[in-house]
């Protein structure tokens, strides 16, 4: 059994995709630019906000300076917004309880900015006392450069050989290769199986009950 398991945050404990649609059409909209359906976004979000922008802009308007544009129409509207509709996955809040009643280290490590990450987690996550809820940071490259899981392993003291990383995406399962610890995929999530297994994680699940018996193993 794992001593440290590290979550990803969008897609993987908490469906997130409504608000950042909804926030980053709102952004959008104030500057004139087209907005998108929410469910195409499970495929914009995934590499920090900055991109999310940048996949979002019209082809033509792909800049650095409309990209902080949006980024200021944003972030505070997201802050205020990013739990209207955002919920953990079912049995997730269940699943952390039982972990951490067993003693397992919980933690987070999210391409989200950091602000967000702690609000989001906090409010959601609020009976989980995690070992460190780490997101984007100033100076620190995103995922899947592995420093984000360098960071918890420091904080937390445990060895790379029991940790297991979960998340739902490529860019998980490539930051937990880069880092050198166990994955787990999961398939709720924004992205399709098959973004997953190029990767050859360690493990998928496609529910709950399946990530749970893989952690207890």
């Amino acid at each position: 059994m794992k001593k440290l398991i590290i979550f990803d945050l969008d897609g993987t404990l908490i469906n997130t995709i409504a608000d950042l649609g909804a926030c980053t059409n709102y952004a959008l909209e104030k500057l004139g630019y087209p907005t998108h359906d929410i469910e195409s976004y499970k495929f914009r979000v995934g590499n920090g906000i900055n991109n999310l922008f940048r996949r979002s802009l019209p082809e033509g308007e792909k800049t650095d300076e409309n990209v902080l544009r949006v980024r200021r129409e944003f972030i505070p509207y997201y802050n205020a917004h990013n739990t209207d509709l955002s919920r953990p996955y079912p049995g997730m809040v269940e699943l952390l309880e039982a972990l951490q009643t067993e003693g397992i280290l919980l933690a987070v490590a999210s391409n989200k900015y950091q602000e967000a990450t702690t609000k989001i987690i906090g409010e959601l996550y609020p009976s989980i006392r995690f070992s460190a809820v780490l997101g984007q940071r100033e100076g620190i490259n995103i995922k899947p450069d592995p420093q984000i899981v360098f960071d918890i392993l420091q904080a937390t003291g445990v060895d790379k050989a029991d940790v297991l990383y979960v998340g739902d995406s490529g860019v998980d399962m490539q930051t937990g290769l880069n880092a050198g610890v166990e994955t787990c995929g999961v398939t709720w999530g924004f992205r399709p199986r098959t973004e997953l297994e190029p990767f050859h994680p360690q493990h998928i699940v496609d529910n709950v009950a399946e990530l749970r018996q893989t952690i207890m193993k």
